[in-house]
């Protein structure tokens, strides 16, 4: 099966499976990209790379775990594990509602630590998307395979 690169501008960008639902999978996300008009600063700065998108179903986004986002500890601080949530959360809601979204609220579980030079990677997953609201959960993890977080969240359509 033929392999193929996801390109948008100011995107990182991994390998994705080829054919027919792929290209579905990348004009949507492309039409994602052209209504926020650019990437967000937040999704730049954390250098995010997009691994996987299975067409209004889930997202799955990878993140350096760089120096600047440890704690005293020497492990990824736990907000910087919530903010890269968010940033998976986010563009998934958007492209399920199609619509601008919001985060209504996002419950985060810690179960180990994630050190520099690792990378955590994240997956979201849709799991109900009613007329107002999305809700959604995701597991975090570390390159070994290891669960490092879970979170759900729950992001309000705007319209």
């Amino acid at each position: 099966m033929k392999r193929e690169i996801l390109e948008f501008p100011g995107i990182r960008h991994g390998v994705k499976q080829g054919g027919e639902e792929m290209e579905a999978e990348k004009k949507d996300l492309e039409q994602l990209m052209q209504k926020v008009g650019k990437v967000p600063n937040c999704f730049q700065t954390m250098q995010a790379e997009v691994i996987d998108y299975e067409l209004s179903e889930s997202l799955t986004i990878a993140f350096p775990v760089l120096d600047a986002y440890l704690n005293p500890n020497r492990s990824m601080q736990g907000g910087f594990i919530v903010a890269a949530f968010d940033n998976v959360f986010g563009p998934l809601s958007d492209m399920v509602s199609q619509k601008p979204t919001t985060t209504i609220n996002l419950e985060t579980s810690f179960q180990r630590p994630i050190f520099a030079g690792d990378q955590l990677k994240i997956t979201a997953r849709v799991c109900h998307r009613g007329r107002t609201a999305v809700h959604m959960a995701g597991e975090a993890y570390n390159q070994a395979g290891k669960l490092i977080a879970t979170a759900s969240t729950n992001y309000l359509i705007l319209d």
